[in-house]
């Protein structure tokens, strides 16, 4: 069935846990990641027009055109089906509302691109499988083919795309604080890429064994300040922002479980299992850093 009209939600996730277990030849990482959606969505409206891709975007510094992922996903999706649509259009026009900050270690972009990928599916009649839809998400980011499957939490292994569902994290509130820069994704894998040169040959025998020891399928549930969060990449963010370490600790301070960065960086979440404190640590948070929200675990019963 073809429609004139998608309108789809794009949640963000965080890292729970990161840790960087290798280095390919072609100079992408591998890694280890146990990613969780949360509620903090921006939303995607596609409408059917006779031909080509009109991208707009709310939000300021945010380009509109190739360079943006929505924009590429479109084009990405009209390169793989030409010759396979049946629809009497051949093009679309993209409305995007950014709730999401941008370069925030939150996977907004591709989420925003998994979401278009779906959406251009659903408006073209469903011509891909899902297999064909991740394909075409892992030309546009690692993280994309998380975002495109229907599991709200997964365990994410090779360069992000080997993906294993767990369960969803339950019972915990979810503070989010972006301390309002941006931090290049590629900046801190490169500079990780450098702090780890003299001992890269050591990384998968030293830190797989950390990943093997913790229980996805029950820990969402049952994380304490003794359960083993990590994030790998935190040794470089923090090195150039000492205000996310200070954060974390605030939001220790504040009641959190656990706080971590998320991703690149710069966004530190914390876990509460205390509603009421997570309220309270929201709202002394929002008066220094705007981008603050108070988000729950897409999954959580």
């Amino acid at each position: 069935m073809q429609l004139s009209r998608v309108t789809v939600q794009a949640p963000a996730k965080i890292n729970l846990f990161l840790r960087i277990t290798g280095r390919r030849a072609d100079g992408y990482h591998l890694l280890a990641t146990w990613m969780q959606k949360v509620d903090l969505c921006d939303g995607i409206e596609l409408i059917a027009r006779p031909e080509g891709i009109d991208f707009r975007c709310t939000g300021r510094g945010i380009p509109g055109d190739h360079h943006n992922l929505v924009y590429r996903a479109a084009d990405f999706f009209l390169q793989a089906t030409q010759g396979r649509r049946e629809a009497s259009f051949s093009g679309v026009a993209i409305q995007l509302t950014k709730k999401i900050p941008v370069a925030a270690g939150l996977g907004g972009g591709s989420s925003d691109a998994a979401a278009t990928l779906l959406a251009m599916n659903e408006l073209f009649g469903c011509i891909l499988a899902p297999g064909e839809l991740s394909e075409l998400g892992l030309r546009l980011g690692a993280d994309v083919p998380f975002f495109l499957a229907d599991n709200p939490a997964a365990l994410a292994t090779g360069i992000g795309e080997v993906l294993r569902p767990v369960p969803p994290l339950q019972g915990y509130s979810i503070l989010l604080v972006n301390p309002g820069f941006s931090v290049s994704t590629r900046w801190v894998y490169q500079t990780f890429a450098l702090t780890k040169r003299e001992d890269a040959g050591n990384l998968i025998n030293s830190q797989e064994r950390v990943v093997e020891d913790v229980d996805y399928e029950h820990s969402g549930v049952m994380i304490s300040p003794g359960t083993v969060l990590v994030n790998d990449l935190e040794r470089v963010t923090i090195a150039r922002y000492p205000l996310i370490a200070r954060l974390k600790e605030d939001l220790l301070w504040s009641g959190a479980v656990k706080a971590l960065m998320s991703g690149s960086g710069p966004t530190v979440f914390g876990l509460f299992a205390d509603h009421n404190k997570a309220e309270a640590c929201c709202a002394a948070c929002k008066l220094r850093f705007a981008a603050t929200y108070l988000v729950a675990p897409v999954g959580a019963k």
